[in-house]
């Protein structure tokens, strides 16, 4: 007994939403890729990434250096003819200000703020090679996702220079520095620190001042003598290490006040010198006054303040120099 095959059919309606389905999944994919376009040429190909961080150089963090406090800012801007066949920073080659050579001693902090003013993109490094992209020095990438600056994009290097030499900032794309992105880095020895300033014997030269605490009616200025823009105000006082110095204050406003010299207006817990005129703790009421006699230390600038925290910084500070 024969049996006759089966055979599956779609009928032409569901034949056309079928493809309708298929077109519309096509034109959507084509509308999202052509819509992200600058995003899709805008990567670098990632092997040009990786050439523009290989061969680092870790010099290491045991030097010895002593850091000099002396920080060297500079601002470096890739550049680019419209051509793209001559780069350069801040300007292109032979233009003034093009490349500049940055001086610095050993124990100094440089400081570079780089921005990409270009349409393509760059990376940036310092090295000590003299030609070419590699022996980067570790650290001296731009701290960005994969260190590549795009069109407007900026980013900071900071770098302590341990090693006395000739250094070298440059594109780490390869290529670019052959076409105008280096410039030199010239570190001289360390600079001999200068001795520390010591306080001289008593001279038996005596000065008297008059330092009272004054407020503005809303309270939100204070000062000494006077208001700031009024004459008198918060006047500088000059002597000689080893000078006597005498203080004297009346609080002639309506809060509580203390009396002190610093090193620092921001720091009022480090007076100096028992130059104390009541204190943050048990200051003067409006009214009282006080006397301080101290000897001037050491050479150097210094502040008279109001030792109460907050006053100094709403106004309450001078300087007091010691020569």
């Amino acid at each position: 007994m024969s049996q006759e095959a089966t055979y599956y059919r779609t009928t032409p309606a569901r034949t056309a939403k079928m493809m309708v389905i298929m077109l519309g999944i096509c034109i959507a994919g084509g509308a999202i890729f052509f819509a992200m376009w600058d995003y899709w040429i805008s990567e670098p190909a990632p092997v040009v990434a990786m050439l523009a961080e290989i061969n680092t150089v870790d010099p290491g963090t045991d030097t010895g250096v002593s850091l000099s406090g002396k920080t060297i800012s500079t601002d470096l801007v890739f550049v680019e003819s419209s051509d793209l066949l001559e780069l350069g920073f801040n300007a292109l080659p032979g233009e003034e200000g093009s490349n500049p050579t940055i001086t610095a001693n050993v124990g100094d902090t440089l400081v570079l703020n780089i921005r990409n003013d270009g349409n393509t993109f760059h990376a940036f490094g310092i090295t000590q090679e003299s030609e070419g992209f590699r022996g980067v020095i570790h650290d001296t990438h731009l701290d960005t996702q994969n260190s590549l600056l795009h069109k407007d994009e900026s980013g900071v290097v900071e770098y302590q220079l341990l090693e006395e030499g000739t250094y070298y900032y440059i594109c780490s794309i390869p290529g670019h520095r052959q076409q105008g992105l280096s410039g030199q880095i010239i570190v001289g020895p360390a600079e001999a620190a200068a001795p520390p300033a010591v306080a001289k014997p008593p001279t038996g030269v005596s000065h008297e001042f008059v330092l009272d605490f004054v407020e503005s009616d809303d309270f939100l200025t204070l000062a000494f003598n006077a208001l700031p823009g009024e004459e008198g105000s918060n006047p500088e006082i000059r002597v000689n290490s080893g000078d006597e110095v005498t203080i004297s204050a009346t609080n002639l406003g309506r809060s509580f006040h203390s009396f002190g010299v610093t090193p620092d207006p921001d720091d009022f817990n480090n007076v100096l010198w028992d130059s104390d005129i009541a204190a943050a703790t048990n200051p003067l009421k409006p009214g009282e006054g006080g006397t301080t006699t101290f000897t001037a230390g050491a050479p150097g600038s210094y502040y008279y303040i109001c030792t109460v925290p907050g006053h100094a910084v709403q106004g309450m500070q001078g300087s007091f120099i010691v020569e």
